[in-house]
């Protein structure tokens, strides 16, 4: 007995006819009819009655079914568990990140996971939000690091790292400095350095100006935020940041969040189910790095184009 017979038999089981059966495995059906005969000889009963036109389990047969597709399954089990083995020994994963990201916590996940799996190659690559997002969608990437508007994808799965508010950043001399709060139409009357469109950040802020009718007027576009900064501090327009990559300028600019955008802009892992051995433990590993001070570890919020 052996799991090819096993695999015919409940073939013919299911199709109920030798022919179709024989379709379904792609042998001929004498190959199938003979296998069965020999699967008969060596379990001492007929499993089929061939006296209709349609082929019916005997009492032995039904038996017998459940059984050997049992043994199926678990030759697939063992098949699977050596393939995720295998799958963590060698193979390749492609992780996108958004242009100009510098969070460290990913790439501290990116060595765990290569200290663990030296085999397993990885593939970092940078590109803006919307791109990395249909790349995760369309199987081009495996998960990716974005900025976006929005804590939800259609068809992907994700893990919201960072989520904050936007801020008008400029230098110490500037009129906004002086004030207490800052609004969009405050803002309008001043040129605008910002993300590209694409970015998370970007998108919050064209969304929230829409809503008020607002166009203002974008000078300069970079994909980093210390572009952005440079840009600011040497007086060409009011930076548009995120509370973090702010922060880590207060000592070229002063930051005012934007009273009116209240929707935050969000720093998210994406990634698409189901996923393969590999590919589920760098998830682990990435979600692990991530885990907040208060979890157990230090997780700085670094700074990201979003």
């Amino acid at each position: 007995m052996d799991l090819r017979q096993l695999e015919y038999f409940v073939a013919v089981a299911e199709e109920q006819n030798f022919t179709r059966a024989a379709e379904r495995v792609h042998i001929s059906q004498s190959g199938v009819s003979a296998q069965i005969r020999q699967l008969e000889r060596e379990l001492g009963a007929e499993l089929f009655d061939r006296s209709a036109r349609t082929t019916t389990l005997t009492a032995a047969g039904r038996a017998a079914l459940e059984h050997a597709r049992a043994a199926l399954r678990a030759a697939t089990a063992v098949g699977q568990a050596v393939g995720e083995v295998t799958d963590l020994i060698r193979g390749r994963l492609t992780v996108g990140m958004v242009i100009g990201c510098t969070v460290t916590p990913l790439f501290d996940a990116l060595a765990a996971f290569h200290r663990a799996h030296p085999g397993v190659e990885i593939s970092l690559s940078e590109d803006n939000s919307d791109r990395l997002i249909a790349g995760v969608r369309d199987g081009a990437l495996d998960m990716a690091l974005v900025g976006t508007s929005t804590a939800t994808h259609d068809g992907l799965d994700t893990f919201t790292v960072i989520s904050e508010r936007l801020v008008a950043a400029v230098p110490f001399d500037h009129p906004l400095a002086r004030r207490d709060r800052v609004s969009l139409r405050d803002l309008g009357a001043h040129p605008i350095v910002c993300m590209p469109r694409g970015t998370g950040l970007r998108t919050v802020f064209d969304q929230a100006c829409a809503a008020q009718g607002l166009r203002p007027g974008i000078a300069l576009q970079a994909g980093a935020a210390d572009a952005i900064v440079d840009l600011a501090v040497r007086g060409l327009g009011v930076a548009i940041l995120s509370e973090s990559m702010a922060a880590g300028h207060g000592d070229r600019l002063t930051a005012r969040t934007i009273d009116d955008v209240t929707s935050p802009a969000l720093l998210s892992l994406v990634w698409r189910t189901p996923h393969g051995p590999a590919a589920r433990e760098l998830l682990t590993h990435t979600r692990r790095a991530f885990l907040p001070p208060e979890a157990g570890r230090e997780a700085p919020p670094g700074k990201a184009s979003r």
